[in-house]
């Protein structure tokens, strides 16, 4: 009978040992905020060549009405092209994109504190 309450004890003290812990993991995660990066965001009501002129040398994913997705650092921007360098996956290349041919782009507008 002993033997049953002291591995009945043991596996409540593990249980709750395990119940605390994840408690803590939860709750550091929920403490995490997110912060908007000042000086960047879209503008719906502008072009898209004003929402990627205030990128220039940032990191963006630019999405093509191929389907094609380029990950680069926005060298610059021109009225019918935007010139990505640095291609996620292909050192030393850099891409020349239409702008007629874009078809989302996405860029980090916040980051984790």
């Amino acid at each position: 009978m002993k033997k049953v309450k002291t591995q009945c004890s043991v596996f409540v003290g593990l249980a709750m040992v395990i119940f605390s812990l994840s408690f803590f993991a939860i709750s550091t995660e929920l403490s995490a905020q997110t912060v908007a990066i000042k000086g960047v965001g879209f503008n719906t009501a502008g072009a898209l060549k004003d929402n990627l002129d205030p990128l220039v040398g940032k990191d963006i994913f630019v999405s093509l009405r191929s389907g094609k997705i380029y990950q680069g650092y926005v060298k610059s921007v021109g009225n019918n092209f935007i010139h990505l360098e640095k291609i996620a996956g292909k050192d030393f290349y850099d891409v020349l994109i239409r702008m007629d041919d874009i078809s989302a782009i996405e860029a980090k507008f916040r980051d984790f504190k």
